[in-house]
């Protein structure tokens, strides 16, 4: 039988068995030295009752005026005799007995001292150099029952004090227990991002090095993600300006040269040049959603970010403008504004560039924090679907774009603890392309 995984469980029931087993040795131990003790009190009994009764059943017999053969102590009242006894003369011929006495059961006398039957327990003694002795019995019956009712009751409380110690095993381990259930839930409770280090002032002792350990690990992993993401970062913004200046240059050796084949060559450079700015303007956002604060704990209207960067986007786009629909109540997140416009400005840039040109997009805020963008293309594949969203994956036939935009949107909505839903086609239709964001509830403050 395997052991239980449970460190709690195991101290439980190993704890449980020893208490159990204690407790059981401690009672039958008691119960032993009880009997012995007992027995040796009605040994005692036994004997002081015959040196009792021998000198009275002397005078008795010596004072008899001619009358013979054994003689029954009368009864003054009826009772339950424990010790019974036979007084008879040097030939072994009773003289005297107790009212309840059954001379079958008392072997011949044979000297003073203490024998044992299976009916009784006997001690016999003499008086007149042997012409009278007496031998005094005690049911060994007796001695059984009151044995049994000692055991039975140092016994009979196992039955109560075995399962409330075992309860009270249980109760201090779990309380014992719960600085580590508070370390594990503060652990569960993280994001995937969250490499801080973990509050251990309340943990035990044992476990302190432990924990140690972790948050050393943490630490280590965040350093190199965050030296990941600011190389990423540096290198991005530093890209901008080389850049922006090349673009220049070719713009301006567009409008300089009347050759035909170097006008074309100049506008190919540019179209790349731009799709790089893109890219390197994709890799910041990428590094700030995955490395920057995105919530600030202060709840503000999502309303008029979701306006401008739809507006804006469909403007810089040349796209004919964008559906809005947004409430009329405000909309309350305390997800960083500058975040949740990069989010939108990724969606809406989606849309348009990989939706069919010229039809509609849908931006859509609902009341609850959820904002949805739509637009018309054919239907992305299941797999294709269950992909998107990685880094440069991009769906067949895409065109232009870096596979960027839905990677950072999902490192956002991972990130603040939101949820993404991607569908295709829409629900109902047999095209189209939705996203779907549900934001994350506010943060106390």
């Amino acid at each position: 039988m395997r052991a239980p995984h449970s460190l709690q469980l195991r101290l439980g029931l190993a704890v449980g068995a020893v208490v159990t087993a204690l407790w059981a040795a401690g009672a039958l131990t008691t119960a032993q030295l009880l009997r012995r003790e007992m027995n040796e009190v009605f040994d005692s009994m036994l004997e002081e009752t015959a040196q009792r009764v021998l000198p009275l059943a002397v005078t008795e017999i010596l004072g008899r005026e001619g009358a013979t053969g054994a003689q029954t102590v009368p009864v003054i009242r009826a009772h339950e005799e424990q010790f019974t006894y036979v007084v008879r003369d040097a030939a072994g011929a009773i003289l005297l007995q107790s009212h309840t006495a059954d001379p079958a059961d008392f072997p011949p006398y044979a000297g003073p001292g203490f024998s044992d039957t299976p009916q009784l327990r006997i001690y016999s003694d003499e008086a007149l150099r042997g012409s009278v002795t007496i031998s005094v019995g005690e049911p060994v019956a007796h001695r059984a029952r009151l044995a049994g009712k000692v055991q039975m009751g140092l016994l009979a409380p196992l039955a109560l004090m075995v399962p409330l110690s075992l309860g009270a095993i249980a109760l201090v381990l779990r309380l014992g227990f719960a600085p580590l259930r508070r370390f594990r839930l503060r652990l569960a409770r993280r994001g995937a991002a969250d490499l801080s280090a973990v509050e251990t002032r309340d943990l035990p002792a044992e476990v302190q090095p432990l924990a140690e350990t972790l948050n050393a690990l943490l630490a280590r992993l965040d350093a190199a993600f965050q030296a990941e993401r600011s190389f990423t970062a540096n290198a991005a913004h530093e890209l901008r300006t080389p850049l922006a200046g090349a673009i220049a240059q070719v713009q301006r050796l567009r409008a300089e040269s009347t050759d035909p084949a170097t006008t074309a060559r100049a506008a190919e450079i540019e179209a790349g040049l731009k799709r790089l700015t893109r890219l390197s303007e994709g890799l910041m956002q990428l590094a700030r959603a995955e490395g920057g604060k995105l919530r600030t704990g202060t709840p503000r209207d999502l309303r008029l970010v979701a306006r401008l960067m739809a507006e804006d986007t469909a403007r810089l786009a040349g796209a004919p403008a964008v559906t809005l629909d947004l409430p009329t109540a405000p909309v309350l997140s305390d997800l960083d504004p500058d975040i949740f416009g990069i989010l939108v400005r990724n969606l809406v840039e989606n849309a348009l560039r990989h939706g069919t040109p010229g039809a509609p997009v849908s931006v859509r805020l609902g009341p609850d924090a959820t904002l949805s963008v739509e637009n018309d293309c054919a239907p992305v594949p299941a797999q294709t679907l269950a992909r998107l969203g990685t880094r440069f994956e991009r769906a067949p036939g895409a065109g232009k774009g870096s596979g960027l935009g839905l990677a950072i949107v999902r490192a956002i909505v991972t990130r603040s603890g939101g949820r993404l839903d991607l569908a295709s086609p829409l629900p109902g239709q047999d095209r189209g392309f939705s996203v779907r964001v549900t934001l994350p509830p506010s943060q106390p403050g």
